[in-house]
């Protein structure tokens, strides 16, 4: 049985894949319906295996708030460029690389709550038995983990499209180091939320 949480999710997921999917096929941009193709197989993986891993809808949520920043990232344009492209906040700024871009910040989001998920699974499978300072460099080094697949789905499509707007060595390296951020961000999140009332 399908709850009422679960059916709005599902809807929100389904409208926006739906929606990019016919404008991607439109504009012929093979990149992005790459990723959905990947995206549809983790939609899947976590609809199939949701009874068993018992998900929050605030970890459901976050991570499908990511598919539709993903989604908006790479097809609207703003100035002329993807939104992906989008330079938010002058941090630090050279010839090579500008800091801070959405690109980075959906990186950073996404491994924010990839570490959520890590932490959910973990907990569920020690039974209660562990202690959290083992755990959080271990829920960081896994979610870092994990981002490395998402960056080998980005050299996947540059070695087999003609032209992505993937970036190059410094867009990968940021995006390393965003992954990381997240992650560790999410952690001292977690450690506050148990310090205040456990979290569950």
């Amino acid at each position: 049985m399908i709850k009422k949480g679960e059916w709005i999710l599902l809807i929100f997921n389904l409208i926006y894949i739906i929606a990019f999917t016919i404008y991607y096929i439109k504009i012929q941009d093979f990149e992005f319906l790459w990723y959905i193709a990947i995206m549809l197989v983790l939609f899947a993986l976590v609809a199939g295996t949701l009874r068993k891993t018992k998900f929050s809808y605030a970890v459901l949520w976050g991570l499908s708030i990511w598919g539709l920043l993903h989604m908006i990232g790479g097809g609207v344009s703003v100035g002329g460029k993807v939104l992906y492209a989008l330079e938010l906040i002058p941090i630090w700024v050279t010839e090579n690389f500008y800091v801070l871009k959405y690109d980075q910040f959906v990186h950073g989001y996404l491994y924010f709550v990839m570490t959520f998920v890590v932490y959910h699974l973990l907990k569920k499978n020690l039974n209660g038995k562990f202690n959290n300072w083992i755990i959080y460099p271990v829920v960081v080094l896994a979610s870092v983990g994990i981002s490395t697949l998402n960056e080998i789905a980005e050299f996947a499509a540059v070695l087999a499209l003609p032209q992505t707007g993937v970036g190059g060595y410094f867009n990968t390296a940021w995006d390393l180091v965003f992954n990381t951020l997240g992650a560790i961000l999410a952690v001292i999140v977690l450690h506050l939320k148990i310090r205040k009332q456990g979290f569950k």
